[in-house]
């Protein structure tokens, strides 16, 4: 697939293949408003998510209203284009729509799993195989990491990735090996929802297949709101049911424990989450207390007296962990083009071009899996970002794993505008473009790894140019 496609998804549906229609937007999810909202339109939603045709248009939030902006509105689509994203709309979050107005479709197909973990000794370990055109196959481990493991985990019901295994502990595959490059930021409902590419992807053999163990539905708890699966609103598992973690001395040691439980790292922020953020559902605990070496929360005291809790006021409690430190590349013409933001104690924040160069990067393009950089853009070339400033004179070698890892400032100090935003372009940025055209006709080429270069006409149909 190429870049540029905004991801979509079914919200509060009967399942993956009907429901509210939800649109990602640099990095956020929000709605469709449904003025002129029609089968035209559920169509191409239906085709993009692979649900077979659209049985039904819905209008009047009939799955209930969402949360968050509007992103689109008027949207006019022919038919044959392969995304939302493709039809003609207002523009990006300029609507006049309330949530009452958000639309959803309904698709012909059931959504049936394309994703399964084979050869493990239980349903939550194995190979990871995908489900392409009536074929099953084994994943290609080049590009895969635990951020796309978390995500298939979740999707099957088995908590989240404890490890992603190399060598082929689950054995060889026997059909296809499917190259795939999935991208997910970890909070995706199932891998169909996060950005995948194929193109330049390196040969691959079943010596080198995808593979994940998962915690088996073991976790107990899990952060709603925030940003990633590591930060945010506490909840808790019990008798079947998702409940509020309430209490009136959260703090550190309470946090640490949570981080710990769910393989985040360490925890940076313990927190009461503001009245927008509480949640509303059932309490599953209310009042507990840790020493902060528990392996799990149910293992603190959470047998606190009555008097103990009647005096104090408990409240919904969150975190913040280390893990839910994330990068992204923003305004720019493909995920691997763009602004450097980085996600750090709940909030995106840009990076100062102050010494910006090629070894920091480097180290942004490695960490999203976009190949090498080919340049390092400064003077807020991508646009002016907002909100934080959250590093400045960054010093990578080009060697670090993880942006954060290179020296620089502290976190938020600077003498930087956002005029100074830094940028980065990846060899893996891919774009299209029709030479000697007149905008609808030409000789395609694709521009991959710093280079325009043309595409063999070899097997190409009338279909490849839809």
């Amino acid at each position: 697939m190429f870049e540029g496609a905004a991801v979509v998804r079914l919200e509060d549906g009967s399942g993956r293949c009907a429901g509210r229609v939800e649109v990602k937007y640099e990095g956020q999810w929000g709605t469709v408003c449904d003025d002129s909202w029609d089968m035209t339109d559920a169509a191409v939603v239906c085709k993009q998510l692979g649900c077979g045709s659209a049985l039904k248009a819905h209008e009047d939030a009939d799955f209930g209203p969402g949360s968050g902006p509007i992103w689109m509105d008027e949207v006019g689509c022919r038919g044959t284009e392969s995304a939302l994203s493709d039809c003609t709309h207002k523009g990006w979050g300029e609507n006049d729509c309330s949530h009452g107005e958000d639309a959803g479709v309904t698709c012909s197909g059931k959504g049936s799993t394309r994703f399964r973990l084979v050869n493990g000794s239980t349903a939550c370990e194995g190979r990871v195989e995908i489900h392409v055109l009536g074929t099953w196959g084994s994943l290609c481990a080049s590009h895969w990491d635990l951020l796309d493991a978390h995500v298939l985990c979740r999707h099957l019901d088995c908590g989240f990735a404890e490890s992603i295994p190399r060598g082929g502990p689950f054995g060889r595959g026997t059909g296809p090996v499917w190259r795939d490059s999935f991208h997910c930021d970890g909070t995706e409902a199932h891998l169909g929802q996060c950005p995948v590419t194929a193109l330049g992807a390196s040969p691959c053999s079943h010596e080198n297949n995808a593979a994940v163990i998962c915690s088996a539905g073991s976790a107990s708890l899990r952060l709603v709101g925030g940003g990633s699966r590591c930060d945010g609103r506490v909840e808790i598992f019990q008798h079947g049911t998702w409940g509020r973690v309430l209490d009136d001395q959260w703090d550190m040691q309470e946090a640490s424990v949570v981080c710990r439980q769910l393989r985040c790292g360490e925890a940076e922020t313990a927190y009461n989450p503001p009245k927008p953020q509480r949640g509303t559902g059932p309490v599953g605990l209310r009042g507990v207390r840790c020493a902060g070496h528990e392996a799990n929360l149910t293992l603190c005291n959470t047998s606190l007296p009555e008097s103990v809790l009647a005096a104090g006021i408990a409240e919904d409690v969150g975190v913040v962990c280390w893990g839910s430190r994330q990068v992204r590349l923003v305004n720019g013409p493909g995920r691997c083009a763009g602004r450097v933001e980085i996600y750090y104690q709940g909030s995106w924040g840009t990076i100062c071009d102050d010494s910006w160069d090629l070894p920091d990067a480097t180290v942004v393009c490695h960490q999203l899996g976009c190949g090498g950089a080919v340049k390092a853009v400064g003077s807020a070339h991508f646009g002016e970002g907002s909100g934080q400033i959250w590093l400045d004179a960054v010093n990578c070698s080009g060697a670090e794993a993880a942006l954060w890892d290179c020296p620089a400032g502290s976190w938020g100090q600077h003498d930087c505008g956002h005029k100074e935003d830094a940028g980065v372009n990846c060899s893996e940025f891919m774009a299209l473009r029709l030479e000697n055209s007149d905008g609808c006709s030409g000789r395609l080429q694709v521009f991959y790894n710093g280079t325009w270069g043309s595409v063999c006409s070899n097997s190409m149909t009338l279909k490849t140019t839809w």
